[in-house]
């Protein structure tokens, strides 16, 4: 869900950046969970070709910035590829929060982290993407 806002709201830009979608326990080669599909299209957003793939240190050498849900991925991600310190910061940074993941919840769970994620993705616009 995190990837598929955040590509929305940047999309305006001239030159939009790359942003893409891994795991550190992803079920790889699978789809989004059904409700993520949903809320993502009561926005008007298609999540329906999303598969979840595992992250590698190869893919993480590409960017820089990565952004995770919680602290813990954020060391998880750092010990995958420890050049990624500095890259590597949770969404929730500027409010100090972690997003947990709602995979086999009920609906209201992915309710509440895709609020959280709306929230750090428009503190991260403001902090990093303001001028656009």
């Amino acid at each position: 869900m995190a990837a598929v806002l955040l590509a929305h709201r940047l999309a305006q830009g001239a030159q939009p950046p790359l942003i893409e979608s891994a795991g550190i326990a992803a079920l790889a080669g699978q789809p989004a969970d059904p409700l993520a599909i949903e809320l993502m299209k009561a926005r008007s957003l298609d999540l329906s070709s999303h598969r979840g793939r595992q992250l590698t240190a190869s893919m993480a050498a590409r960017f820089d910035l990565i952004l995770v849900m919680e602290e813990r991925h954020q060391r998880a991600v750092e010990k995958i590829f420890p050049p990624a310190r500095g890259r590597v910061h949770r969404l929730g940074r500027f409010g100090n929060f972690d997003i947990p993941d709602p995979y086999g919840q009920p609906r209201a769970a992915f309710e509440q982290s895709l609020a959280l994620i709306e929230r750090g993705i428009e503190d991260f616009v403001r902090a990093f993407w303001s001028a656009r």
